[in-house]
């Protein structure tokens, strides 16, 4: 125990554990970041997948607004050929 005292109380390997835990906390911040910016991509897709999903119901909203009403208007459609 008192070797390991000794060890640790000199200057160099005081140095070398302040390196050591000044590389260890610069690469968890990088992890972490990096673990930040998945999650952002993540977000994004799911965004986007959103918003193409709106858009479609949107669409399928407006199409089904002009659709006929019944079958007489349907026919009618046919025979003025306005599909």
């Amino acid at each position: 125990m008192d070797f390991i005292t000794a060890i640790l109380a000199s200057g160099p390997a005081r140095k070398a554990l302040g390196l050591l835990l000044a590389a260890t906390t610069i690469a968890m911040f990088l992890l972490n970041l990096r673990r930040a910016g998945e999650r952002a991509g993540r977000l994004a897709e799911r965004l986007q997948t959103s918003e193409t999903t709106h858009e479609i119901q949107r669409q399928m909203l407006e199409a089904s607004s002009r659709r006929p009403r019944d079958r007489d208007a349907l026919a009618q459609r046919l025979r003025d050929r306005e599909f």
